[in-house]
């Protein structure tokens, strides 16, 4: 017997809103403004095309701080009724990280993040850490207003890569098809992070991506920047 039409509840549809609201480049927590060191590997060649953009991007998503990032966001939403929790994944997020920009990255787009989400009236945003960095602040929210740990981290993975491509469309430069090209051959990649990290905790943190954070720390020494990280 064929199936009916799927339905969505209309509390539902307000998560999603809000979700794609939250993970979009439009919203104002200044994220466009940084690469994570990709601009160094740019300005140093070892990023020079679409495959070695893929490539890099990729290799953060399995191995490197984005994976770890997509951890915190989704501890921080199992966390986000905890103001205690939510202020040890902040300083863990913060002590793990590798650059002195990516830090400020974090506390950067993190703040601007949570102001901007206030405006979405929540007791959440009484529990935030001071200051909070981007992934704990996005899971915390996302999880105050009962979106699945999975969605969280396929919206959060799936702005990353939308905002490392785009670094690349500027720097390498690739062209816009190309950038998005890249965008969708990675979606199989976030979508079995989404189902394989929903689960993960701080015990699961872990990063081989040393490429990408020597870039992050040599980002600072670049003669001319485009970026802030």
């Amino acid at each position: 017997m064929p199936m009916g039409p799927i339905t969505t509840t209309m509390i539902e549809r307000r998560a999603l809103q809000r979700l794609l609201a939250w993970s979009s480049p439009a919203f104002p927590a200044g994220t466009f403004a940084y690469s994570g060191g990709l601009e160094t590997a740019i300005a140093n060649g070892m990023v020079n095309n679409a495959a070695r953009t893929r490539d890099w991007i990729e290799a953060n998503l399995k191995a490197g701080g984005a994976r770890n990032d997509a951890i915190f966001a989704a501890e921080a939403g199992r966390a986000h009724a905890d103001a205690g929790r939510l202020g040890e994944l902040a300083e863990l997020c913060l002590a793990l990280l590798p650059a002195r920009q990516r830090q400020e990255e974090m506390l950067v787009t993190g703040g601007a993040f949570a102001e901007a989400a206030r405006v979405w009236p929540d007791p959440v945003h009484d529990r935030l850490p001071a200051p909070c960095p981007y992934p704990v602040a996005f899971g915390a929210v996302t999880g105050a207003a009962g979106i699945e740990t999975g969605e969280t981290i396929a919206a959060f993975l799936t702005a990353h890569v939308q905002s490392q491509a785009s670094v690349a469309v500027r720097l390498v430069p690739i062209g816009q098809s190309e950038g998005l090209a890249i965008q969708a051959m990675l979606e199989p990649l976030v979508a079995e992070l989404s189902a394989g990290l929903c689960d993960a905790t701080t015990a699961d943190l872990g990063s081989v991506a040393y490429a990408a954070d020597i870039a992050a720390m040599k980002h600072e020494t670049l003669g001319t920047r485009i970026f802030r990280s």
